[in-house]
């Protein structure tokens, strides 16, 4: 399959562009600076020039034609700012599921955090609090739209070494880490499990191999 990866030069974007080469899929990663390109290709993902922020969305879909699946990956990051992650993570996301749309693309999978029901807390740091409402505002948007989504809440992430063991349920889980590597391998297989169409599914290192635990999803 064809997969279009939004934050194409993201940490966990590399991973699943070198999971998705390595099982004789393609990847074409949308990144906003040419020098990560060689980043991106020795990840065996083809790289395009396209900035989320300013890009309009016939240039986006014209991206995505022809494509079997899209992974939203793309974030604004830690010490961003509170502009950017409206731009970022709720403004490229709908930009990127618009352009799915437009390009029949069908199958989405969008990469979201745990805790967004705590975003209006005042327990919360307010810079934080800017991006869980940003990744909220983002999963809103993306459930009434005609696509085959799914949406993924990994815990907080880490670059320990892939387990290969994960627990992967409907919200909410005990708070727990997840390796960004895992993270990667549950959304490779997502991509080929109908059975989480329409689930918003949140994810921790666990005890059960990722396969099986996406196949467990009723």
């Amino acid at each position: 399959m064809r997969v279009v990866i939004a934050g194409g030069h993201g940490q966990i974007a590399l991973l699943l562009e070198q999971q998705l080469a390595t099982r004789g899929d393609t990847a074409t990663a949308l990144v906003r600076n040419p020098d990560h390109f060689t980043d991106v290709q020795e990840a065996g993902a083809v790289p395009v020039l396209c900035d989320l922020e300013s890009a309009d969305l016939d240039s986006v879909a014209a991206y995505m034609n022809g494509a079997d699946a899209a992974v939203f990956a793309a974030g604004a990051g830690a010490g961003s700012g509170s502009a950017r992650k409206d731009t970022v993570d709720y403004g490229a996301a709908a930009l990127f599921a618009s352009a799915a749309v437009e390009a029949g693309v069908r199958r989405f999978v969008q990469v979201s955090t745990v805790g967004i029901e705590a975003a209006d807390s005042p327990s919360v740091d307010p810079e934080f609090a800017v991006y869980l409402k940003a990744k909220r505002l983002a999963e809103e948007d993306l459930k009434p739209r005609d696509l085959d989504w799914t949406i993924l809440r990994p815990g907080p992430l880490v670059n320990d070494a892939p387990t290969g063991l994960v627990t992967l349920a409907a919200p909410r889980l005990p708070r727990a880490s997840v390796t960004r590597a895992d993270v990667a391998a549950v959304l490779a297989e997502l991509l080929t499990a109908p059975n989480t169409i329409g689930k918003t599914l949140e994810l921790v290192n666990g005890e059960t191999p990722v396969a099986d635990a996406v196949r467990a999803i009723l």
